[in-house]
Formats: C-alpha cells, structure tokens, sequence
C-alpha cells in the first residue's frame, strides 16, 4: 500500500529502523529512500531544501537544484522528527502532500511528484494541535496508520537480538 505512515515513539527507540523496513519492503525499494530530519533544516531553508530553487531566485542562487521532494521521485520520504516543524513550514508541506506537485523556489512551472510519505516523531502531535502548534489537516495527511514503537525497557526481549546485530556491524567495520 502506498498509505501514509506515522511513527510514535521516544528518542532512540529505532523509528528509522522501522521506517527503513517498510520502504526495503516495499514495491518503492528501487527508487530513492530520502531522509529528512526536520530538526536540522532552517525555516528559512526549508523550501529550498524540500522543493529546489531556479538559479537567480535569491541571493546565491548561482544554479538550478532540484529539491529532495523532486529527487526522492517514485520513492520514499522519511520524515523524521515531523514534530518539530514550524506552522509556516507545515503549511508548505501540506500543500505538497495535497496536489502532489511541487513548484521550485522563483520557478513558474509546477513538477509532478509521486513520493510515499514515512513520518516519524518522539512528540505527542495530537496535544502539539490541540494547543495549535501543529496543523490538523497535515496531521490527517501523514497518519493514515499510526505505529507506536514502545521504549527499549518494554522490550527485553529485543535486547539479544540488537547486542547480534550490532556485534555484526562491528565486526564488519573491522
């Protein structure tokens, strides 16, 4: 299916691992996985970022690029930290989701886009609303289903698994 997804849970419970197994097991896994952690995007370069810029459309802008929404093209978004953006930067990205085009900064001409949206966040986005600090509709937009993936201390028995998989991960970097 290609239904938003939402991804709960606190700081380091592997929401970007569950994120990657969705996308490695999707129809989407030949195309791009992109990665964007909204944390670390400034407000004033959000737009750039995610949908690109024409050369000449600000200060700087000595080229044409394409944004990560255009890049990640039949592939998928991941969307980490949703929690965090701004209310102006919501609104920029719901209109996205809404018409699924994009159009780059100082472009004229919109772009086609078809991207499958993972959204992650360690913060309770139904409060965040309720005291008006994130957007409803863009809520409704990245939830079609919702996976809260509890804390490590709810789930000992992954411990032995994870101690194997990493051990692996050493040895190879050895």
């Amino acid at each position: 299916t290609q239904i938003p997804i939402l991804i709960q849970g606190e700081t380091g419970t592997g929401k970007e691992l569950v994120a990657r197994y969705i996308y490695n097991n999707s129809d989407r896994k030949e195309n791009p996985f992109i990665t964007i952690d909204c944390t670390a995007i400034p407000n004033e370069l959000f737009e750039s970022e995610l949908f690109g810029h024409e050369k000449g459309s600000f200060t700087g802008a000595d080229f044409t690029k394409q944004g990560l929404m255009e890049i990640a093209h039949n592939g998928t978004i991941f969307l980490d930290e949703i929690g965090d953006l701004n209310i102006e930067s919501q609104k920029k990205l719901l209109r996205v989701l809404q018409e699924n085009e994009i159009r780059r900064m100082g472009g004229k001409e919109t772009i086609k886009i078809n991207v499958r949206i993972i959204s992650a966040t360690n913060k309770n986005i139904v409060q965040m609303i309720k005291k008006g600090l994130f957007r409803e509709d863009l809520y409704f937009r990245i939830s079609g289903t919702i996976i809260n993936v509890p804390a490590l201390k709810e789930r000992l028995d992954d411990i032995p698994y994870l101690v194997e998989f990493f051990f692996k991960k050493i040895q190879e970097k050895t």
